[in-house]
């Protein structure tokens, strides 16, 4: 585990993301006073978390748990609701998303997608796909731009005869590769990357993955890694955050929160990853039901009620906050789990370990 920074890199305090819902009053309806209030979506809610210069933090959780909207505002995508981000001690989460693009701090945060082939423009080669960013953010003269984009090219192992080829000329792998070379290419401090191996076979994946850990040694960059696969996650991430419907509801060293998961919602999900030469008739911890709306939650109820098994009428009356659970470990729960009660839930697997 590396050690925390005093002064972190990103900083993103109390953040906040609503939508409107349904159907939004006419102008009639404002006049007489009769309309409904718009119901509101709350898909990221008090989120607060800091990622340290050279750190790698995971984010997980289950799909329309908010991830992929929490990532958007930290590239400025999208506009906050509340809350702040600050980068390196400057706030730029009040800066429009709009404009961000021609914003001074927009070469410093970079994203690297789920499917390099989507987000590849099939009409640009290898070579323009890379060169795009740095012609947009950080132009120079031709000669310089073809030798960095080579530079870059080697750099994610990509075979300069394949720069000329299109997206759809490419294999997966080399996809990925552009992908990867593209979002390095002006330089980031911060490089958020969307489950960059889900699209991928299994033996590429290990080869990406490793491309990417020895980048960030190269490169000295912050990841923030979102993935499904918590394998991936507890083998290149120093610290993970659980999130269930917009709010982080544990977060701590990676290795600790594997080994001690103290929030039910945690260990259902480490209890359900698949162990090599795991017995078939192990038990697993299950959630039952569904989740609760996101739309006008009740702020008193914790997210995770009607699916928890040891929820009770005390989860109804206040929200549980993170408190600590354990070295720079954290939990919202009113009732963490107790370390000898988790301490089993989660074995390394060989086959990972092999890797690692």
């Amino acid at each position: 585990m590396k050690d925390i920074f005093n002064k972190p890199l990103l900083d993103a305090q109390s953040l906040h993301k609503h939508f409107a819902v349904g159907k939004k009053p006419g102008l009639l309806e404002r006049a007489r006073g009769a309309a409904k209030p718009v119901a509101m979506l709350h898909a990221v809610d008090d989120v607060t978390f800091t990622i340290g210069r050279g750190e790698t933090l995971g984010l997980v959780g289950e799909s329309g748990c908010g991830k992929s909207t929490l990532v958007r505002l930290l590239t400025r995508l999208l506009d906050i609701t509340d809350g702040s981000i600050h980068l390196d001690g400057e706030e730029i989460g009040h800066q429009p998303a709009k404009g961000f693009g021609r914003s001074a701090y927009r070469p410093r945060i970079q994203m690297v997608f789920q499917d390099a082939g989507d987000s590849l423009n099939p009409r640009f080669t290898g070579f323009a796909a890379i060169a795009d960013p740095i012609r947009r953010l950080k132009p120079m003269p031709a000669a310089v731009l073809k030798a960095r984009v080579e530079e870059l090219a080697t750099m994610c192992g990509l075979p300069l005869e394949l720069l000329e080829r299109f997206p759809h000329q490419l294999s997966g792998g080399q996809k990925a590769r552009v992908g990867i070379a593209r979002a390095i290419a002006v330089e980031p401090d911060l490089l958020i990357l969307d489950e960059p191996t889900a699209a991928l076979d299994v033996s590429v994946q290990v080869v990406i993955l490793q491309l990417l850990e020895d980048l960030k040694q190269r490169l000295g960059m912050s990841y923030l890694f979102v993935s499904h696969d918590l394998n991936v996650v507890r083998l290149l991430c120093d610290r993970v955050m659980v999130m269930y419907l917009g709010k982080i509801v544990e977060t701590g060293p990676a290795e600790h929160v594997f080994r001690y998961p103290a929030h039910p919602y945690t260990r259902a999900l480490l209890s359900a990853i698949p162990h090599f030469g795991q017995d078939l008739n192990t038990p697993r911890l299950r959630i039952s039901g569904e989740p609760r709306s996101p739309i006008d939650p009740d702020p008193k109820v914790c997210r995770f009620y009607g699916r928890c098994p040891q929820g009770t009428e005390a989860c109804t009356q206040m929200m549980p906050l993170l408190q600590g659970v354990g070295p720079s470990h954290s939990v919202a729960c009113h009732f963490p789990l107790a370390d000898t009660a988790s301490a089993d839930i989660v074995k390394p697997d060989p086959l990972i370990e092999d890797v690692a």
